[in-house]
């Protein structure tokens, strides 16, 4: 086996060579943890047996060397009987040993605090082997001042710098020696202790355990032998193979090649996803997008005219037949062509659009579909003609809550909201959704309601039910009436609050006509001032006081008693009733002296019938001063069932019939006074054609609807100071209005010629319809001035109309075959 040589104390000039490097070596060696071996500061003890120290015998060491030949770029631990060099541990305060064989001897150096003490041996002088340094970390050594001897000189005291962690350079052998582990003679012969050292130097979980050079890969390095790092652990030498990149990458490598192996195999998925999307998009050029729908209808894949072909045969039928139209229950219906909607089907496809590019959504068409909505062709004037006519089918009014009665029995009425719909936007609605969606829900606003359920409720069991439970009795000056349960449930009104609720109250005049019969006889009717003529003058006949009942206030305590169950009584309130027209009003009036007549004459038998009704239901109105008289207004409907027949009129120009004929004459007599009294004209018409009885310009004509609604009437307001009486008289010759009153104004009335003469036209009357034949009359217009003269003030007013009269046609009639 080889020698360890020992190292020669002194160079060539007597000088410590190892005194002049800036960085002193520093050896690791196996220690003697049992605390054996050279004491700290003194000579190194002579080793007088390997076994007293832990060491080896020679057979080890050729052992040993013969595993160290098999580990090529490993350097040779030392081996026992070498010099070497001891370090102690002042940290710890123990000894570091060292070993030597038989005859040699090692020198030991101290040293205290942090600094350990380095010693050099001796053995043998030869020179001593290069140690390989090794690039891994080693603990901090700082800045010390460390004492090295000279041969024959005094001591020497140089300064070892501080070694920068990433360049500090560690002995290849000490390095080595540093992996060795503890024998179990380190732990006092605990062989169980020994075996946990030995466990902790295991490679972490999931990697491969592999045992470092020189140590059994079963039972490890043998007690007391120096052990060799791993491969590519801290402690191994700078620049080995077990350091390199390379050998980093081998260590990988398994992880590497799966690494590998899922890149082809994406690439290959990829590749294979590319050709299928490739083919799949020339398959389907062309073609309406799959999954895509129209109204139900399913057409993805299909070429266009395809597509059109499936969506005609589908829904050809049903787009001519009526559809259906929803708001909220309500429902209707209107004609596809009367609503002028038609389908339009290259608007609806081209609506589908084209093949996506987009690979998800392709690949998400398999499985799911889009609807695509059809699209319309649409006249909107027809679609909202239909859409009012149907619209009070779907529309609703919003119903407030309230009670009825069916009889004495009271009903709630709940309260619903309204409904009105929204015309435009049903529209755009019908035009969207008329194909394929049944009915369609057109959309609409609602119309709040005041009351709620619970306020109809409250209303119904605190007010309708306690009311009607009994009888209600008025008391009377001697007589009584009764209220029976069903005249109160006629009576009641309910009308919505602010509160969901109802509010209510008693109706007066509908109880009183109820009661008032029944107490007639404690009742006697006022009587008004009127006027009388005695030797032609108007005189005052008095005015009577009546003696009625004051309704409101008779009725005032059933607003309590009505919501209590049972009968209730009242007591009727009496009151004087004033006449309307009182003795002192009347005489107050002025109506002394004729203020002014008028009469005219001429009038068929027939009309004048007519002009007698009306001349005896205008006799002796009253008109106050500032009051306005309508004539339509006093005399109301003018039929037969008020005495009014049948007669001639003048209707587009010719002759003609209807009931009240002759009236309009009337209606020029009363227009003439009240012009010659000085009254404001309010309103008046002259007639189409004039009629040569009456003054031009100074006529007028009235006419009214079936049910009394005036349409031309006459109105005059009275402007003087007095009032004004009308008396009127009538002759089957004739028919006089006369007014009564304080003569306030002189009038004077002053007509122009004719002018603007127009001829009339000739018209025939077919043979088969009535025919009455006329001369015709020629059409003029006329101006007239009233000129008016107040006898108190001697103010004069003048008032100018124009009247246009137009032609009367000449009316011939055609003749019957057989006629000559």
């Amino acid at each position: 086996m080889p020698e360890d040589h020992e190292r020669p104390d002194r160079t060539e000039g007597g000088r410590d060579r190892r005194a002049d490097e800036p960085t002193e070596r520093i050896q690791f060696l196996t220690g003697d943890l049992s605390g054996s071996g050279a004491p700290s500061g003194g000579a190194a003890a002579e080793g007088t047996s390997e076994s007293a120290t832990g060491g080896r015998s020679d057979d080890d060491e050729a052992v040993d060397e013969s595993r160290r030949s098999t580990k090529p770029g490993m350097t040779p631990p030392h081996v026992a009987g070498s010099p070497t060099g001891a370090a102690a541990n002042t940290e710890t305060g123990g000894t570091a040993p060292g070993s030597s064989t038989t005859g040699s001897s090692a020198g030991a150096a101290s040293g205290t605090g942090d600094t350990g003490t380095a010693g050099a041996g001796t053995g043998n002088d030869a020179p001593a082997e290069t140690a390989t340094e090794s690039t891994d970390f080693i603990p901090r050594v700082t800045e010390e001042t460390t004492a090295v001897p000279f041969e024959g000189d005094t001591e020497r005291t140089d300064t070892i710098p501080a070694v920068p962690e990433s360049t500090r350079a560690v002995d290849s052998t000490a390095a080595a020696t540093a992996y060795v582990p503890a024998s179990p003679e380190h732990y006092n012969g605990n062989a169980t202790a020994w075996f946990g050292h030995q466990q902790s130097q295991q490679a972490p979980y999931g990697q491969p355990q592999q045992a470092p050079y020189g140590q059994d890969q079963q039972f490890g390095t043998p007690p007391g032998y120096p052990q060799q790092p791993p491969f590519g652990t801290p402690g191994a030498e700078a620049g080995s193979p077990d350091d390199s990149v390379g050998s980093r990458f081998r260590r990988n490598l398994p992880n590497n090649r799966s690494l590998l192996r899922a890149g082809i195999a994406a690439g290959i998925t990829i590749g294979v996803l590319a050709l299928l999307y490739i083919g799949d998009l020339a398959f389907s050029s062309g073609q309406v997008p799959r999954g895509t729908t129209v109204a139900g209808v399913d057409v993805g894949g299909l070429d266009p005219s395809a597509a059109e072909r499936k969506l005609r045969s589908r829904l050809d039928d049903s787009l001519s037949e009526p559809f259906r139209l929803k708001v909220g229950k309500a429902t209707s219906s209107i004609e596809p062509q009367a609503a002028g909607l038609s389908m339009n089907w290259d608007a609806t496809l081209d609506k589908a659009g084209s093949q996506p590019l987009n690979p998800i959504t392709r690949l998400t068409s398999f499985f799911t579909t889009r609807e695509v909505p059809p699209q319309s062709n649409v006249d909107r004037e027809k679609l909202r003609a239909q859409l009012k006519q149907v619209r009070n089918d779907l529309h609703r009014e919003p119903v407030e809550g309230t009670i009825r009665f069916e009889g004495a029995e009271p009903v709630p009425v709940f309260p619903v909201t309204g409904r009105n719909v929204d015309m435009k936007r049903a529209m755009d609605v019908v035009v969207r959704d008329w194909v394929g969606s049944q009915p369609v829900s057109l959309p609409y606003t609602k119309e709040d309601v005041r009351t709620d359920e619970a306020g109809v409720r409250r209303a119904l069991e605190g007010v309708a039910r306690p009311a009607v439970s009994g009888t209600v009795t008025v008391n009377g000056d001697g007589v009584q009436a009764s209220l029976a349960p069903a005249d109160v449930a006629a009576a009641l009104r309910f009308e919505p609050n602010d509160s969901g609720g109802l509010d209510w109250h008693l109706d007066v005049p509908t109880a009183r006509k109820v009661v008032k019969p029944q107490l007639k006889s404690t009742l006697k009717e006022g009587k008004s001032a009127s006027f009388v003529f005695e030797d032609g003058k108007p005189t005052v006949e008095p005015s009577e006081t009546g003696r009625g009942i004051d309704w409101k206030k008779t009725f005032e305590p059933l607003r309590e008693k009505l919501t209590k169950s049972g009968s209730d009584s009242i007591d009727a309130v009496y009151k004087d009733i004033p006449a309307e027209l009182t003795t002192e009003q009347a005489k107050k009036l002025g109506i002394k002296e004729k203020v002014s007549t008028f009469t005219t004459g001429g009038f068929s038998k027939d009309s004048g019938v007519n002009i007698k009704q009306v001349a005896q239901e205008v006799d002796g109105a009253l008109v106050k001063p500032g009051e306005t008289f309508s004539l339509n207004g006093h005399t109301g409907i003018r039929q037969k069932e008020q005495g009014y027949i049948a007669s001639g009129i003048i209707k587009n120009g010719r002759p003609d019939e209807a009931v009240g004929g002759g009236i309009s004459q009337f209606a020029t007599t009363l227009y003439n006074a009240s012009y010659l009294a000085g009254m404001k004209d309010v309103e008046h018409k002259a007639h189409s054609y004039y009629i040569s009885r009456y003054p031009m310009g100074r006529e007028a004509t009235v006419f009214q609807r079936p049910d009394g609604t005036s349409v031309i009437d006459v109105k005059f307001k009275n402007v003087s100071d007095s009032g004004i009486l009308i008396k009127t008289a009538w002759t089957p010759e004739s028919v006089s209005v006369t007014f009564w009153g304080t003569k306030q104004y002189k009038v004077q009335s002053k007509t122009s010629d004719k002018t603007d003469v127009t001829e009339p036209e000739k018209v025939t009357v077919p043979a088969d319809e009535e025919c009455v034949a006329t001369s015709g009359k020629k059409g003029f217009t006329v101006h007239n001035t009233r000129i008016r003269k107040d006898l108190e003030s001697g103010e004069v007013t003048k008032d100018r109309q124009k009247t246009v009269y137009d032609p009367q046609p000449i009316v011939k009639c055609a003749k019957k075959k057989g006629e000559e």
